[in-house]
């Protein structure tokens, strides 16, 4: 691949980072770039409202809280997500491919001692903000915008198909690349899956111009002990994928990469592709054949978790309706021809086949589990709806669906297929909640022994709030609520860094 073309895709799939629905528009509206008119949108929702960028990195101390924020709470709540720097036409812009920005609150003691947002220091973004850049600038180099996780006391952003994690200390200036003490070679993921019973760090890693993708292990020590390479025809979009106790779980769905449209110099050249088998497959954690299974065409956005039942694969996750216009329509972000569910797949190896089964048909999204349980059986999954978010990907041409959205936190209990709303008020945008453990060290304690933990914003003030909920009485008033200076947009993914 070209060297200029090798660029342009790099700043496409560094924006497929997304809450949900991963692909995005190209730099100008898609029959546009097919060489066909396409009338301009009435708006762009993903520079306004609950999407719109901040344009200040702030810094306050000692913010006010209504309620009782629980004293064994003692950490940072990050959150990741794009946040455009120095955008010069909107309408050629996506939102996916904003500049990552980390959001986070630090509490302590039972008092929030401060909240930060900064953007990852990129070259590009060093240069825009008039700040050198510190050494050799990395190869595919993009400031991650989306997930921020704890690794072995290392703080991380994370990004798709090419850039290296970026490394961040506790107060979330930028320290640097990060390639996992040398060991990491080509693209990483966003959506790695640590799994605390083995000490490993797995990911999944894509890139356009390889002929397969990569299944990587990071062992104990930091490194990466072992890369499988895994077959794969028409080089698909993958976002996310399922790890259990062992197995690989990937995902294959009829999203592909477009030379075409990379030649055309569009920033996301990613097509629903309706000539592309969506299929399940299912490889040993130690590595070996991959056994694939056929699905009926779906969009996969995120896993909660998946685990092993018997010979069989469960897992549970968010989809949307085919076909996905990765391409969008001219709106600033990806286009959905319905509302994203979640499901249970079972993949029953033996029988050769996948049951896919509906868990809750409500529009959501970010789901999440107790981060203890990746890879083994869960009850409990969290998840957002959130009206904004819906209405943004239903509607890029200005005109809502005939249909109202609400906004609200979700409990699942999937042993018995229940559900427990926290709901939120009108113009409520709630962001991914992140599940928290009272005691980490108590190994005995119930799975939901613990809080959930959500930035949302409060239309009444303007501005964002730190909701804290106990996740045994999550219908009940939030714990506490943190109010903070300023705005969080709606973006991605992010994690609870405990103190050491």
């Amino acid at each position: 691949m070209a060297e200029h073309t090798r660029r342009t895709v790099l700043r496409g799939t560094a924006g497929l980072a997304a809450a949900g629905a991963l692909a995005g528009t190209a730099g100008r509206p898609a029959a546009a770039a097919r060489g066909t008119s396409a009338p301009a949108p009435r708006h762009l929702p993903f520079l306004e409202g609950a999407f719109a960028p901040v344009t200040e990195e702030l810094t306050a101390y000692d913010l006010p809280v209504t309620g009782r924020i629980p004293r064994e709470l003692n950490g940072r709540l990050l959150r990741n997500g794009p946040n455009v720097l120095g955008l010069e036409d909107p309408r050629a812009h996506h939102w996916m491919l904003g500049e990552g920005m980390v959001h986070g609150v630090r509490l302590r003691d039972g008092r929030a001692e401060w909240y930060r947002n900064r953007w990852v220091r990129s070259a590009q973004v060093a240069r825009k903000l008039g700040e050198p850049y510190p050494g050799p600038v990395p190869p595919d180099d993009f400031a991650c915008n989306t997930h921020v996780i704890p690794y072995r006391g290392r703080i991380l952003a994370l990004q798709e198909s090419g850039p290296a994690p970026y490394e961040l200390d506790g107060e979330l200036n930028t320290v640097g690349p990060y390639d996992f003490r040398g060991t990491l070679e080509g693209a990483f993921t966003a959506h790695t899956k640590f799994d605390a019973h083995a000490g490993e760090l797995h990911a999944l890693a894509y890139y356009p111009a390889w002929d397969h993708i990569r299944h990587l292990v990071v062992d104990p020590s930091g490194r990466v002990a072992r890369t499988t390479r895994i077959p794969m025809p028409d080089a698909p979009m993958i976002h996310d994928f399922a790890l259990t106790a062992r197995h690989v779980v990937v995902i294959d769905i009829p999203v592909t990469f477009d030379p075409a449209a990379a030649r055309r110099g569009d920033p996301v050249p990613y097509l629903w592709n309706p000539r592309h088998p969506a299929r399940v497959g299912v490889m040993p954690r130690s590595g070996g054949p991959v056994r694939w299974f056929p699905i009926d065409p779906v969009f996969y956005s995120h896993t909660l978790n998946a685990y092993d039942e018997g010979a069989s694969v469960v897992v549970d996750l968010t989809t949307y309706p085919a076909p996905f216009e990765v391409a969008g329509r001219g709106s600033g972000g990806p286009h959905a021809v319905g509302t994203p569910r979640l499901e249970r797949w079972t993949v029953e190896v033996e029988r050769g086949r996948v049951r896919q089964r509906v868990l809750d048909d409500r529009p959501q999204e970010f789901p999440r589990v107790n981060e203890a349980l990746v890879s083994r059986r869960h009850r409990y999954g969290y998840s957002a709806a959130c009206a904004e978010f819906t209405l943004a990907y239903l509607s890029p041409d200005g005109n809502p669906p005939d249909r109202a959205f609400s906004n609200a936190l979700i409990k699942h209990d999937l042993l018995r297929g229940t559900t427990r709303l926290h709901r939120l008020p009108r113009g409520a945008a709630a962001g991914e909640a992140v599940f928290v453990p009272r005691d980490p060290a108590d190994h005995r304690a119930a799975e939901d022994d613990g809080y959930a933990l959500a930035y949302v914003y409060d239309p009444d003030r303007r501005a964002t709030d730190l909701v804290i909920l106990a996740a045994q009485d999550f219908t009940g008033e939030p714990v506490a609520r943190v109010h903070l200076p300023g705005r969080v947009p709606l973006g991605f993914h992010g994690s609870w860094i405990p103190d050491a």
